[in-house]
């Protein structure tokens, strides 16, 4: 058991290191990211919400055909792919990458790691459930898609994806001050209050 845990810890610094490396010309501009991210300025909220319904609102307004968007879209990450690395160290300093900077990026980089672990990690839970459990996996793939489905017939496209991406710009910050643990233990306390009624109403 040990020695599996030492070869996964092994294989996670290992992962994060060659990550660290891919993302060094980015580094600067992954820890201002991360400081929007996690609010650590009480106006960084509203300044995201503000940029991302900017954003969106352009989208709408030119409504561009599904192939220029994408077309677009590839053009931006490849001029951002080209020009940050150059750029980011005249705006930020080369010289100016502390130790602590260090270590975050480190951390960031891991938490990226393991992010992408739980993703393959649920997806092989999904195969083994096809393999194992053919009809309770096609009952709840059926039963999601669906649910998805009516939910895009109900809400606007771009308004659905706006949601989307403003929930997940606004996560990081949520879970960075407990906000997202205080509701849930709030709804865990209802839920348990809930059952412990319908017990004493069976008795």
């Amino acid at each position: 058991m040990a020695e599996g845990d030492n070869k996964s810890a092994n294989m996670l610094a290992q992962e994060t290191a060659q990550l660290e490396e891919q993302l060094q010309g980015w580094g600067e501009v992954i820890l201002a990211g991360d400081r929007v991210v996690r609010w650590e300025k009480p106006w960084f909220p509203g300044a995201l919400m503000g940029v991302t319904t900017l954003l969106f609102l352009m989208i709408y307004y030119l409504d561009p055909s599904v192939l220029t968007g994408i077309s677009c879209s590839v053009m931006l990450l490849c001029l951002a792919d080209y020009l940050v690395p150059t750029l980011a160290p005249r705006v930020f300093g080369a010289n100016k990458w502390t130790t602590e900077q260090q270590q975050r990026f480190h951390e960031i980089c891991g938490n990226l790691v393991k992010t992408q672990r739980r993703v393959v990690g649920w997806w092989r839970r999904l195969c083994a459930l096809k393999e194992e459990k053919p009809k309770m996996y096609f009952a709840s793939v059926i039963s999601s898609l669906l649910a998805v489905a009516w939910i895009g017939q109900q809400v606007h496209n771009l308004f659905l994806t706006y949601l989307i991406v403003n929930f997940l710009l606004l996560l990081p910050g949520l879970n960075q001050h407990g906000v997202i643990t205080k509701y849930t233990s709030m709804a865990k306390r209802e839920i348990n209050k809930l059952l412990k009624q319908k017990e004493k109403k069976n008795e």
